[in-house]
């Protein structure tokens, strides 16, 4: 049985964080478009890949942990000047460079969605009566006035 140690799963961290990148692009194209069927049946991919990422930062943090270093990124810096593994430090930039694209990606698709929510509440917003008429429809479909009767007393 082979030894699980901070390089252990490194690769394949870089390998769905590559994955992720590619499925936040594709959400970007559907975001301009607004194909929120196609969104949708991304985000359950994204979800699970994230699940799966976080299930190894895990592994890799108890590895860390094991070898005496901190359980976080610091500790992968300081194991990194300690380890033998050649392709452990370019492996863990090329892994920090990816996630800082996704992080960014993340960022402007969530700009996106935001202005599709705003133009949302606009064309809602439009098809309301104003607050101020007191209007709305009644069971019958006919406008109805939400203000009390009110009765002239002349004299």
């Amino acid at each position: 049985m082979q030894s699980v140690t901070p390089f252990s799963s490194l690769r394949n961290e870089q390998e769905l964080m590559s994955c992720l990148l590619v499925l936040m692009k594709q959400e970007q194209l559907h975001l301009v478009v607004a194909d929120i069927e196609a969104i949708t049946e991304l985000t359950v991919e994204k979800t699970a890949l994230v699940g799966q990422l976080s299930q190894l930062a895990s592994q890799r943090h108890q590895a860390l942990a094991a070898c005496g270093f901190a359980p976080a990124e610091s500790g992968m810096d300081a194991w990194l000047a300690t380890t033998d593994e050649a392709e452990a430090a370019p492996l863990w930039a090329s892994l920090l460079e990816t996630t800082r694209e996704a992080k960014e990606l993340n960022r402007l698709n969530s700009l996106l969605v935001n202005k599709h929510m705003l133009h949302t509440q606009s064309a809602l917003a439009a098809m309301r009566p104003p607050a101020q008429s007191g209007n709305f429809y009644g069971p019958s479909g006919q406008t109805t006035s939400n203000t009390a009767n009110r009765r002239v007393v002349i004299g």
